[in-house]
């Protein structure tokens, strides 16, 4: 079976201004270099679709989901970009891009639980992690890994699953939404004190935070990971591997200060696949998060994929 690899055009019409770090380029810098390095053969491209909004309702409080549309339906139809925090803009394309990267990841998770592929990659914006069950915020508005997460468990009838989240800044939104689910444990590392300062004090008993000094590097936070995580991960045996995969704790992106480089993008994904195989029959949906130097994330999430792919 094979790696999918979703995403769309429509990702790339949110566009939240010159010069903002969550840029339509990213997911250019991605394709290119895979084009340019022959990974493009080792991945099966597919169309993300539009998300259906019953399963972002299993994640996001029912009123926040019907008035997110109408915001963002009427800022499309007016062409009229607006800012719903200091950092997250809507602009004339972000509905669309936010249904497409959501219904990615549901469609991601279908796939790989039928056996339609081995696991995938949705190489979508906007990113998911920070939104909260009833708020946008951080570059996020619907959030993808916990809408898969919950649709797996929901709507396919798995019965335990992880999310494991490993961008420089704490998914305070995901937390948000899935605090307390004994279904999920959620692992994670990110750099402390950083946007949106908070983790340190985990909201559930199914979290496990590992907030890491700044500029500590890649060998260090293997360790952690290794003596923090993987004993919870193995214990809880996931069904199912969902990844909230930021790139931005890389030593070349500037929105962070960790120190992270390729070879342990590759080794985190390793331990992940590991997991996958021992527990979860392989299952594993990874959804872009951060990461913004291009240069970086576009090796960085070739690191990733290659794991995934086996080659």
């Amino acid at each position: 079976m094979t790696t999918a690899f979703y995403s769309h055009p429509d990702c790339r019409r949110h566009d939240m201004g010159d010069g903002h770090p969550e840029c339509p380029q990213r997911l250019a810098a991605i394709d290119d270099f895979f084009l340019a390095t022959g990974l493009d053969v080792a991945i099966e491209r597919r169309e993300a679709p539009l998300v259906d909004l019953e399963d972002v309702a299993h994640a996001h409080a029912s009123g926040y989901v019907s008035e997110l549309r109408d915001l963002l339906l009427h800022i499309e139809a007016s062409g009229q970009p607006r800012a719903l925090d200091p950092d997250t803009v809507a602009s004339g394309g972000t509905w669309q891009a936010v249904q497409r990267a959501a219904g990615a990841a549901v469609a991601a998770t279908d796939a790989v639980i039928d056996g339609n592929a081995r696991n995938a990659f949705c190489s979508v914006r906007p990113p998911g992690h920070h939104a909260t069950r009833s708020e946008a915020m951080g570059f996020c508005f619907f959030n993808n890994v916990a809408v898969a997460a919950r649709h797996a468990l929901d709507v396919r009838g798995l019965s335990r699953v992880a999310i494991i989240d490993f961008d420089v800044h704490h998914g305070n939104g995901t937390e948000d939404i899935i605090a307390g689910d004994e279904r999920v444990l959620m692992a994670s590392i990110f750099q402390d004190r950083l946007y949106p300062f908070s983790g340190g004090v985990p909201k559930g008993t199914n979290m496990v935070n590992l907030p890491i000094p700044a500029y500590t590097k890649g060998m260090e936070i293997r360790e952690l990971i290794e003596a923090n995580w993987m004993p919870r991960l193995e214990a809880f045996r996931p069904e199912m591997i969902f990844i909230s995969a930021g790139f931005d704790a890389h030593r070349e992106d500037d929105l962070g200060q960790l120190g992270l480089v390729e070879s342990d993008y590759e080794w985190i994904t390793q331990r992940i696949m590991g997991l996958a195989d021992r527990h979860a029959k392989g299952r594993i949906v990874s959804c872009l998060e951060g990461g913004y130097n291009l240069s970086a994330l576009a090796r960085s999430v070739a690191a990733h994929v290659r794991v995934l792919a086996g080659v």
